[in-house]
Formats: structure tokens, sequence, C-alpha cells
């Protein structure tokens, strides 16, 4: 796999992208989903990650303990994590033989989670009756 295979494969995608360095890419398509998932092709694999948020102060374990059920129920790749203070979703393929059905696979996955969970992670930033209360 190069990375004129992996400009290639994002080509027919049809996926609104830009290079922003060697083995680099940014796809960005906000009317599917798909903003900010950053594509590094570092031998002998392939990263996307996307951050999503910044995790709240409050509600954190809250957060957290959902993110671990969502990884165990609802991703069918990669998966979410914490990176420094951000919530990320991150997936990795290998790229000796990684197809483009596979490749278009990762990036509908991750589309798909930001689609069905980024509504409901971000209601933990926002703030609750009882911290509002205790602000007064």
């Amino acid at each position: 796999m190069t990375n004129d295979n992996i400009e290639a494969y994002l080509i027919e995608g049809e996926y609104p992208f830009e290079q922003v360095g060697e083995g680099m890419w940014l796809i960005n398509d906000e009317t599917d989903f798909i903003d900010n998932i950053v594509l590094i092709h570092n031998e002998p694999v392939v990263t996307f990650r996307v951050k999503l948020m910044e995790a709240p102060e409050n509600r954190r374990l809250e957060l957290f303990k959902r993110l671990l059920e969502l990884n165990a129920t609802s991703m069918v790749a990669g998966a979410f994590g914490l990176e420094d203070n951000a919530i990320v979703i991150v997936d990795t393929l290998q790229s000796e033989n990684l197809d483009y059905n596979e490749f278009q696979g990762s990036v509908d996955s991750i589309a798909l989670s930001i689609r069905e969970h980024y509504p409901e992670l971000q209601a933990y930033a926002q703030p609750q009756k009882e911290d509002l209360k205790a602000q007064a």
C-alpha cells in the first residue's frame, strides 16, 4: 500500500479531502457527519482519527462509562478513546493488504458512530440543573 493508493481510495470514495503532510490527509464532509477525520499512513498501519469533543469537567465518569458501553455494543470498527482531554474515535488497519472495501468500511463506520452517538455524548457536556443551582 502506498500513499498514492490511499489517495486513489479517497478519490474513488468521493471524500472531500486535503493532503496536510506526507502520508497524512484530512477528510471533511460536514453534510455526512464526516468532519475532520485525520488519516495517517505510517507503515505498516493506516490510522483514522477524529476528535469529537473535549471531555467535560462534570459527569466524566458517566461519560466514560457510556463510551465503554458503546465500544462493546455499537462500534463496528475502531473505538472511542481519550487523548489528552479529548474524546476521539480511532480505527487502525493493516496497510499491507488494505483494499478499498476495508478503507470505505472504516470511514463509513466512523461517520455512522458520529451520526448515531454524537448528540448523546455532547449532552454530557451540557450543564445539568444541579450544576446551575450550585453556581447560583
